[in-house]
């Protein structure tokens, strides 16, 4: 993929114990562009985003964010980085005891020198980006699951990140709100220029939204593209993920013994 890349991984290798999670990965995230990482679950995604944003420490290759090898950051230097980042977590996981406009005003309080007159306008500024200045007086028990998921997203670019990382953004959602949140992940990327990455099963608006697509299935990069070259490729993994087909390199069934041997086997046992 070519471009400017923000995030660079090369050879990157990730195991819990002996357990291999992700072999071999080499991908590209572009300044300015939206990439989606697709794949079924377990496959690895969000260990990705993990080991981006220095949660965890890889087995081997690295991830280098704007030149600097994120494992060999000390302290100081991952918290910094850090800030450089927006993560819009799964069902947006809002403070339950802060406002809506306390929610998208933490990050400039922890992280920030800025009066509280500023950080008033700018908490305002990112709702109003999110269509959601007037709600916020509100409690996050009073938001529905697609307003929640904006103020999520308004607190994720509280600080204008380079990078934007969101993990599962449509989940939970009914189609308007779906097609809102789409609509502002790739607008708002747009208007910071910044690079994002989404993990999402939704095969159909993360298509229509992002510059590139990864597709990880066992833990390696299996397919990658343009979404046009997604939409026509006729790599049996991609084309069942795709298209939503049952029968395919992922099977309906778990391993199991032939139905009838079983079936047999607990006869006798009876």
């Amino acid at each position: 993929m070519s471009g400017d890349a923000l995030i660079t991984i090369r050879d990157l290798g990730f195991a819990y114990d002996q357990r291999p999670i992700l072999t071999g990965i080499n991908m590209d995230i572009p300044r300015g562009k939206v990439v989606a990482i697709m794949g079924a679950s377990g496959c690895g995604k969000t260990t990705l985003l993990r080991l981006i944003g220095g949660q965890l420490r890889p087995t081997r290759g690295a991830v280098r964010f704007d030149g600097q090898v994120v494992h060999e950051l000390d302290t100081q230097g991952l918290y910094a980085l850090r800030r450089r980042i927006g993560l819009l977590f799964q069902f947006g996981a809002l403070f339950t005891d802060m406002s809506v406009f306390d929610n998208v005003a933490f990050q400039m309080r922890e992280h920030t020198d800025l009066p509280e007159e500023m950080i008033r306008d700018l908490v305002l500024l990112k709702l109003n980006a999110v269509g959601l200045r007037g709600a916020h007086r509100l409690m996050p028990s009073e938001l529905s699951g697609g307003m929640a998921r904006r103020v999520a997203l308004a607190r994720a670019i509280a600080l204008d990140p380079a990078l934007i990382m969101y993990d599962e953004p449509f989940t939970g959602l009914d189609p308007v709100s779906l097609g809102v949140i789409g609509q502002l992940i790739r607008r708002l990327n747009d208007a910071l220029g910044a690079s994002s990455i989404i993990v999402t099963h939704d095969v159909h608006e993360a298509l229509s939204l992002v510059d590139y697509v990864y597709f990880v299935s066992e833990g390696k990069i299996v397919a990658q593209g343009a979404p046009e070259e997604i939409r026509a490729s006729e790599a049996p993994y991609v084309h069942q993920f795709v298209w939503a087909e049952p029968d395919g390199p992922v099977p309906f069934h778990y391993p199991a013994a032939p139905y009838r041997d079983q079936i047999l086997r607990e006869a006798v046992r009876v």
